[in-house]
């Protein structure tokens, strides 16, 4: 299965997605300076890297069709994200990633995780939004192409054990997917966001320190 048949069935195009994204990229922004060097990998739509203020805005996905979702000002790349060889070392102080882990096996994620230390800046950030198993586990697999179990517990337990410092974690962030019904008003992402307790809830925010 190629990238371009993901994308033709379980990733298609939604002008709502835009619009949902340029409200979670607000909220992200708190940590991340708009001078960072900010890397996203696996950039589907470029949806983030699209909506965030950063000094610098680099994507990389191995679907050489993504470039054309770029805007003006973000630097695109081909390649997967076990292979960034294309980037010097400490060249970012933000990788992020969006329901992307969980699609990795071992040896590439180690492999992602080793890459990602290396492009980081000392004190660089990793944020990742993940689907949590342990919210919604009756959905998870849901996408065949999900082949790697997270969860809130074990996602920050396994980036201390690779290099990382736990910084920040929420274990309900967003809905699940997009065809949720909250995904109907963009305008309701926002004060979703400032709930204490947020119902639907079904993917994760896990931000953690290059050690």
């Amino acid at each position: 299965m190629s990238d371009s048949d993901y994308f033709a069935t379980r990733y298609t195009p939604d002008p709502r997605r835009r619009a949902v994204w340029r409200h979670i990229a607000r909220y992200l922004q708190r940590w991340i300076s708009p001078t960072s060097d900010v890397l996203e990998l696996g950039a589907g739509y470029c949806d983030f890297s699209n909506a965030i203020g950063a000094g610098s805005r680099t994507a990389i996905d191995r679907e050489p069709s993504f470039a054309k979702f770029a805007e003006a000002g973000v630097v695109t790349a081909i390649g997967p994200c076990t292979d960034l060889s294309q980037f010097t070392d400490a060249s970012f102080d933000v990788v992020f990633a969006s329901n992307l882990f969980e699609h990795l096996e071992g040896g590439a994620l180690l492999a992602t995780l080793g890459e990602i230390r290396r492009v980081l800046r000392s004190g660089g950030r990793l944020i990742l939004v993940q689907p949590n198993y342990r919210l919604r586990p009756q959905e998870y697999f849901d996408d065949y192409t999900h082949v790697t179990v997270f969860t809130d517990r074990s996602l920050p337990d396994m980036l201390e054990a690779n290099g990382f410092a736990r910084e920040h974690v929420e274990a309900r962030f967003l809905p699940l997917t997009l065809k949720s019904r909250l995904s109907f008003g963009h305008r309701l992402v926002p004060l979703y966001l400032r709930l204490p307790w947020r119902p639907l809830a079904g993917q994760m925010l896990v931000i953690a320190i290059r050690r």
